[in-house]
């Protein structure tokens, strides 16, 4: 995969400043190009895919939403989810999100993951997992412990 034209675009919106103070790259200095390569890599090692970890993902946020801000017990995970008022935009430039938060805990191993409704479109139709060192990056050994374990 080659940095296309698309790809600079949304790397350069996803600097900090650009749609969130943090930004998306957090101290990674790779290009996202290689980001997404290396994590779908490290999928592939992890038996992980995107598709299903999206949907899984998806289930359990709606499952949270069900709490209204309060800690939700759904089979093997808490699951509890923050609304903020507002919408964010996609760095790719095909979508608005809602800025909801969530907090995802596996009960069996105390793994957890904070992600938004952005981060798992990045996931699904991006493969981006964002940067390393950035507040919502979703590392792939993260994801399957709290997903699969």
């Amino acid at each position: 995969m080659k940095l296309t034209p698309e790809y600079a675009s949304a790397q350069e919106s996803m600097k900090p400043g650009k749609i969130t103070a943090e930004g998306f790259l957090g101290d990674d200095d790779r290009n996202i190009v290689d980001i997404i390569t290396a994590d779908e890599e490290e999928f592939a090692h992890l038996n992980l895919d995107f598709s299903e970890v999206a949907k899984l993902l998806r289930q359990l946020l709606r499952e949270g939403a069900k709490g209204l801000g309060n800690v939700v017990t759904f089979e093997k995970w808490e699951i509890t989810v923050d609304e903020a008022r507002g919408n964010i935009p996609c760095p790719f430039k095909d979508g608005m999100f809602s800025k909801r938060v969530s907090t995802i805990k596996n009960l069996n191993n105390s793994k957890q993951i904070m992600i938004s409704d952005l981060s798992v479109h990045l996931l699904e139709k991006h493969h981006f997992l964002q940067g390393k060192g950035s507040i919502f990056r979703l590392e792939p050994s993260i994801i399957k412990a709290v997903l699969y374990e």
